[in-house]
């Protein structure tokens, strides 16, 4: 099997609750670019769409095959939620949580990491967009 994917994640409101998107980017190891992904939620809050834009990235990571993943959001919420620093009180957001949790089970290895916006801006540019190109 392959080695590891870095993955950049991010999702977004406008107005939360309001138009959402989501957008990741996809690295191998070596720092090359495999899939660049974005879209159009409807009408979502900012965790929400956080949340979706990681199932996106690790059903996209498991077609690639590999077996170790490193998930960068600039979420500090989501990624303490789903490391078990925070408790999960939306409903909403437990089931994403649980979601993210049960696609984690196909690979031998997760890390969810928080990296400072300036260092997800492709996904960050992604979500705007995903929202731009709906609203144009």
């Amino acid at each position: 099997m392959n080695d590891k994917l870095i993955i950049y994640s991010d999702g977004g409101a406008r107005g939360n609750p309001g138009p959402g998107g989501i957008g990741f980017v996809i690295f191998d190891a070596g720092g090359k670019e495999l899939k660049r992904f974005k879209h159009y939620l409807g009408v979502a809050t900012n965790n929400q769409a956080e949340y979706r834009a990681l199932i996106a990235a690790l059903i996209e990571a498991n077609k690639l095959g590999f077996e170790r993943v490193v998930c960068r959001l600039d979420s500090e919420l989501v990624v303490r939620q789903l490391t078990g620093q925070y408790k999960i009180k939306e409903p909403g957001l437990k089931s994403l949580a649980a979601e993210v949790l049960a696609l984690t089970q196909k690979f031998l290895q997760v890390e969810f990491n928080h990296v400072p916006r300036a260092q997800n801006k492709i996904a960050d540019q992604l979500v705007n967009e995903a929202l731009d190109e709906q609203q144009a």
